[in-house]
């Protein structure tokens, strides 16, 4: 699939997924086969990462959206139940421990044995004390400075600061994204461990935060949205993933992505949980399960995207050359100066919601 054709799905796809969410519903932008429901974010319905399920069922499942984990959780509990969902590490927790999580059998997901062994590792996310595994790891990237090259002096934005810079007003983007905005004001008071956030520090990154709202233009809800105001030339400076510059770049724009500020970067860990009360066939579960796990999946992510797979077969595989394009060839270096976006306590999380909310309406 070209670039083009990409972009063309996702706008698509971002203006199907708005009228579902006007109306109300968490109805599937893209209906397929409708005996198995996917929970995801925009743009992961791509076949390209489950030809394997595609290939066997003849078609894809039916893909549901959310703009982030928290609307995700409302609904859910809120009672709707799709049968695989897409969080990220962050929120497994909170959605195991409310009872909305079934454990996995890995015997059934090809590959799992292949999963990168760091990722297999992550404290009480895999899996628990008893063994019991919980989530199968699929992406992993950041969330860094994104800058329109063509109109931002380098100077000017060695620092996350930058965001919070006069200079910059109106000409910033930030993720609707309660995790992603405090990964970022964490790291610009100097916290690497947001666990370890006590009063102060939550008082000193909402400050933060504040000083970066009036140069926000755009507070974008999915990847589609932030591309278009690059595109249009509506923003400079973004708080944004591997996925926005990667592609960008591909298509000819002068947007890149900064891994060297002087506070580091934010890295995540997203991927794939079953859903308690899941009505479809358990084979189909696993079969989609699987395809996403495979290692013909890494090379698409990779060169596409700009994320890692968790399958290190699949990351082997993949030229290195390729994997240095893309910053993956070195999965130490990675992970240096980052803030990794690790399950935080639930009334930490509570408070950053709440003051979130507050924050983007300009209180």
């Amino acid at each position: 699939m070209n670039q083009d054709t990409m972009s063309h799905r996702r706008i698509l796809t971002g203006l199907l997924v708005g009228t579902a969410l006007l109306a109300g519903t968490c109805q599937g932008a893209l209906a397929a086969d409708g005996s198995l429901t996917v929970f995801d974010w925009s743009g992961y319905e791509e076949p390209e990462f489950h030809p394997a399920y595609a290939a066997k069922h003849g078609d894809s499942p039916t893909f549901t959206f959310f703009a982030d984990e928290d609307e995700a959780f409302a609904k859910m509990t809120a009672g709707f139940i799709p049968d695989i969902a897409h969080p990220c590490s962050q929120s497994v927790v909170k959605w195991r421990d409310a009872g909305l999580l079934a454990p996995l059998d890995t015997s059934k997901i090809e590959g799992f044995d292949d999963i990168l062994p760091g990722l297999k590792s992550m404290k009480d996310l895999v899996s628990t004390a008893d063994g019991t595994v919980w989530f199968l790891p699929f992406d992993w990237g950041n969330t860094l400075m994104t800058y329109n090259a063509d109109a931002v002096d380098q100077k000017d934005i060695q620092s996350l600061t930058a965001f919070a810079d006069p200079k910059f007003k109106g000409r910033v983007a930030m993720a609707d994204n309660v995790d992603d905005a405090f990964a970022l004001a964490s790291l610009a008071i100097g916290m690497k461990d947001w666990t370890e956030m006590d009063d102060a520090k939550f008082a000193e990154a909402t400050a933060f935060l504040r000083k970066v709202h009036p140069n926000v233009r755009l507070y974008w809800a999915d990847s589609t949205e932030l591309a278009q105001a690059f595109g249009g030339g509506e923003i400079d400076l973004a708080w944004a993933w591997n996925e926005t510059s990667t592609t960008l770049s591909a298509e000819g724009l002068p947007i890149k992505a900064k891994k060297d500020t002087d506070e580091g970067l934010s890295t995540w860990v997203c991927g794939y949980v079953k859903l308690k009360g899941a009505e479809a066939d358990d084979e189909k579960i696993y079969d989609y399960l699987s395809a996403v796990n495979a290692p013909e999946v890494a090379k698409y992510i990779v060169t596409a995207w700009g994320y890692g797979h968790g399958n290190g077969a699949g990351m082997k595989a993949i030229p290195q050359e390729d994997l240095d394009a893309s910053g993956y060839g070195d999965v130490d270096q990675f992970v240096d100066n980052t803030l990794f976006q690790s399950p935080l306590p639930n009334e930490l999380k509570a408070k950053m919601i709440a003051e979130w909310e507050k924050i983007k309406a300009g209180y």
